[in-house]
């Protein structure tokens, strides 16, 4: 299983510790969104940015959705099956979605591939970004229901 991270908090008087674990992640600014693997220390990272950041379970169909209109590469050019075909070893978008919804595969690992995909605002907006989702907000963990957020932003 594969997180999706988006942000959606943007202050400017932000923890040092909490904007260190964002830079990590590579959540620099809002509606930004990093795909990672599903471990402790991916969880723990989390916990500490959860007052600025939404995640849940990405399904295939939304990652490779985002991978085909938000994936780029070095020189802001879009990712195809031709550069996947050249630089590794899936021959389309698709397979690319499966593996990284494994673990096998890490955007970070691609050689000229951005690790960040950069979304739109969502469509009829955030639910509010103060507030944890359980709550009716925005942030926290939202299982499943990070699929529909992105789609409302790609």
């Amino acid at each position: 299983m594969a997180y999706a991270v988006v942000r959606v908090r943007g202050q400017p008087d932000v923890n040092k510790d909490i904007r260190y674990t964002m830079g990590l992640l590579g959540l620099n600014r809002v509606n930004h969104c990093v795909v990672l693997p599903e471990n402790p220390s991916v969880d723990g990272m989390l916990q500490m940015v959860k007052d600025y950041c939404t995640w849940g379970e990405i399904d295939e169909e939304t990652l490779s959705a985002m991978l085909r209109t938000r994936g780029k590469i070095k020189g802001d050019k879009d990712l195809d099956d031709e550069f996947l075909k050249e630089k590794t070893e899936f021959a389309t978008v698709e397979e690319l979605a499966k593996a990284m919804i494994e673990n096998d595969f890490r955007m970070r690992e691609m050689e000229d591939a951005k690790p960040v995909f950069r979304l739109h605002p969502p469509i009829k907006g955030y639910e509010g970004n103060k507030r944890a989702f359980t709550n009716g907000g925005s942030l926290g963990y939202r299982g499943k229901e990070i699929n529909d957020l992105i789609n409302r932003m790609l």
